[in-house]
C-alpha cells in the first residue's frame, strides 16, 4: 500500500477512502482543476460528493433528514454561504439569569418560549443553503442514518472544506 501511495503521488489513500466510505478532500485537487463546483448528495448512501470540473475531490459521511423531514431530492444552487449561522427553528430555551439551558430541542414553531429565558438557535456552522432553508452545514452528531429536521449534518473538518470551496450559485444535487 505505501508504495502503491508513493506511486500515485500520494492519492491513493484518498482513493482507497472514497471506497471504503472515510472522509476525504483533496485541497489540491480542488485549487489546480479547471471548471466549477458542484455538490451531490446521495441520501441512500449518506454521503456529500464535492467536484470541480466534473473531478471528485471530496467526499464526506453526512446526515440528512429524519422521517418527517426528509431532505427533498432535487436540483438546486447554493443560495448562500454562512461560516456562524444559527437556526432561527430548532434551538433551546435560555434562562436569562444563570445561561443554563431550560429547554433543548425546541422547535419555535410549537414550543412557547417560558417567561424568563431567551431562545438560543443551534448552531449551523459553514452554512451553505440550498433549498428554501435546508443546507449542509457542521455537527458534532452525524449519524450514518437520517437523523436531522431536514438539513444535511456533516463533521465540522468536511464542512469547512465544502465551505471553503464552494460558491454561491453553484449547482447541489440530491438523490437517492
Amino acid at each position: 500500500m505505501l508504495f502503491t501511495a508513493l506511486l500515485f503521488g500520494g492519492l491513493w489513500p484518498s482513493l482507497a477512502d472514497a471506497h471504503t466510505g472515510a472522509n476525504w478532500f483533496d485541497d489540491q485537487a480542488a485549487m489546480n482543476s479547471s471548471g466549477s463546483p458542484s455538490i451531490r448528495i446521495n441520501l441512500s448512501e449518506q454521503k456529500a460528493y464535492f467536484y470541480k470540473g466534473g473531478r471528485l475531490v471530496g467526499v464526506s459521511l453526512v446526515s440528512s433528514g429524519k422521517q418527517g423531514f426528509r431532505t427533498s431530492p432535487g436540483k438546486f444552487r447554493v443560495l448562500a454561504k454562512r461560516p456562524n449561522h444559527r437556526s432561527s427553528i430548532y434551538g433551546s430555551f435560555v434562562d436569562r439569569n444563570t445561561g443554563r439551558v431550560v429547554k433543548a430541542d425546541v422547535d419555535t414553531r410549537k414550543h412557547r418560549r417560558p417567561p424568563g429565558t431567551y431562545y438560543r438557535g443551534a448552531k449551523m456552522n459553514h452554512y451553505i443553503r440550498f433549498n428554501g432553508g435546508i443546507g449542509l452545514h457542521a455537527s458534532g452528531h452525524v449519524p450514518r442514518y437520517p437523523a436531522s429536521h431536514g438539513c444535511v449534518r456533516m463533521p465540522p473538518h468536511m464542512a469547512r472544506k465544502f465551505f471553503q470551496y464552494s460558491r454561491v450559485g453553484m449547482p447541489v444535487t440530491v438523490t437517492y
